[in-house]
């Protein structure tokens, strides 16, 4: 049976599930196609982290709009999602007359902006606010801050979802085409009418725009290479440390993440393969002596992990980076938002662009609220960080909370088993690890892994080999390894 929607979003990233959440003001009917397994599963869960503090892209361009109105929300946004932000501040390091002019320039870019916080500090404040930092002066951005990518992602789904959206996996659309006033989308697991399309395909928006009847668009990947070190080391690094920025790239820095790791990277160069996260052995070693010369404590002893993302580019003929396009053409395509190579700050901006696209289909189609709309979620709770007190009565409450799972991060089975029954019905080891941070301590799941496998295999009654890692056919488990006897 063909189902039929007002909307369907393509892509369930931060962009794509923040639109989602927009619609769901209103009484529409609004589904969510994602070709992986689960949310955030490309870019919007592979990057820094950070939330940008509006300086960094040209004045009148999208890019800066959406980065300084999603800044100034992104407290309101916390609040109302429950999931980790902290607004800890940026600083951006220099040592030559040449960097000192080229981060007044930056300074005078965020004005124009519309930013505020913006402040070129010496030597002696620089150390104050980040002691081990090798610099002679900075740009500090107080308003600049760090988030949970990938919580915030899930953050917005769940809550469109509570308001009405459905989100549908493993939903890979290969064709698009007209049928009267709507659209016939084609999935290897069926297809879906709608009067509406939104492209927020993230590295996918070329082939979607194509299938929409949009050609003309070059987009291209920018692979970047990442360390995570362990958590011990957070404490000696307050907030994200960066070089003196180039007009196109702003260096490979060093950043705290909210749950006290600290990353380093990324690196940048272009890619036409959009689906290959290796991490070359190289690219870590140049990674962390490039990372030292702004914070001297990368050793390979604290290195816990590697990690690679691709953002989509849109590029003109001479291969220069363009603004995003956010458009509705409508001789070619009538009633589909188009959004053309949306990448940093994409995170931080998320929430305006999605505000934009519902005005630009409101412009041409009226929408009746939806009073039923509830802009608030909770999330998981976390045993981890609870006072003693607090510990206890999650315990009297249910005693899963006495049982640890994730020895690392003190993960309990109290948490997996909310995790694994999200609502969003994901069941892949990382949407676990994910909304638990089980797995993501020191031994990187080598105690606690299979121990997830089987609470998923327990609590959903699914068979070994039905449990995936990540994605299709990243199973964990082909088979019995011995029969039983």
């Amino acid at each position: 049976m063909q189902e039929h929607y007002d909307v369907i979003v393509i892509g369930a990233g931060v962009v794509g599930s923040a639109i989602a959440r927009e619609l769901s003001r209103y009484r529409l009917r609004t589904a969510v196609l994602e070709q992986n397994l689960d949310v955030c599963s490309e870019t919007s869960g592979r990057n820094s982290a950070v939330v940008h503090g509006g300086f960094a892209n040209p004045p009148g361009s999208l890019k800066a709009r959406f980065c300084v109105a999603g800044n100034k929300m992104m407290d309101q946004l916390a609040r109302e999602l429950d999931f980790p932000f902290r607004r800890c501040g940026k600083v951006l390091v220099g040592n030559t007359p040449e960097d000192l002019e080229q981060l007044r320039r930056t300074m005078e870019q965020g004005a124009v902006n519309g930013m505020d916080g913006l402040e070129l500090v010496d030597e002696a404040k620089l150390h104050q606010l980040v002691p081990a930092v090798v610099g002679k002066f900075a740009l500090w951005s107080r308003n600049s801050g760090i988030l949970d990518p990938f919580l915030y992602t899930v953050a917005l789904a769940e809550n469109a979802h509570a308001n009405g959206v459905r989100y549908c996996f493993d939903r890979k659309v290969t064709g698009i085409r007209r049928e009267g006033e709507d659209y016939l989308l084609q999935t290897p697991h069926g297809s879906y009418r709608t009067r509406w399309v939104v492209n927020a395909a993230g590295l996918g928006c070329q082939t979607i725009s194509e299938l929409l009847g949009i050609p003309g668009y070059r987009v291209v990947g920018s692979r970047s290479n990442y360390i995570v070190l362990h958590k011990r080391m957070g404490k000696l690094l307050p907030m994200p440390v960066y070089p003196v920025p180039s007009n196109v790239y702003m260096g490979i820095h060093v950043t705290p993440t909210v749950d006290g790791n600290v990353t380093v990277g990324p690196d940048a160069e272009n890619t036409d393969v959009l689906d290959d996260y290796s991490v070359p052995a190289g690219k870590i070693e140049a990674l962390a002596a490039s990372g030292a010369l702004l914070w001297p404590h990368i050793h390979k002893k604290d290195q816990i992990r590697t990690f690679a993302g691709i953002q989509p580019k849109w590029v003109d003929e001479h291969g220069a980076i363009q603004d995003y396009k956010i458009e509705i053409r409508d001789e070619l395509a009538p009633r589909a938002v188009n959004l053309i190579g949306i990448e940093s700050p994409g995170i931080t901006g998320a929430v305006p662009i999605a505000q934009y696209v519902v005005e630009l289909m409101r412009k041409r189609e009226p929408f009746a609220e939806n009073p039923d709309f509830n802009p608030c979620r909770k999330g998981i709770v976390r045993f981890a960080g609870r006072t003693r007190e607090e510990q206890a009565a999650l315990i009297a409450r249910d005693p899963d909370y006495g049982r640890l799972v994730c020895s690392c991060e003190e993960v309990t089975r109290a948490e997996i088993r909310s995790a694994i029954h999200n609502p969003l019905g994901v069941h892949t080891l990382t949407g676990i690890k994910y909304r638990t941070r089980a797995m993501m301590g020191g031994c990187q799941g080598g105690f606690c892994q299979t121990k997830l496998e089987q609470m998923i295999e327990q609590e959903l009654g699914c068979a070994p080999q039905d449990v995936r890692y990540d994605r299709q056919g990243a199973w964990l488990l082909a088979g019995a390894l011995r029969e039983e006897e």
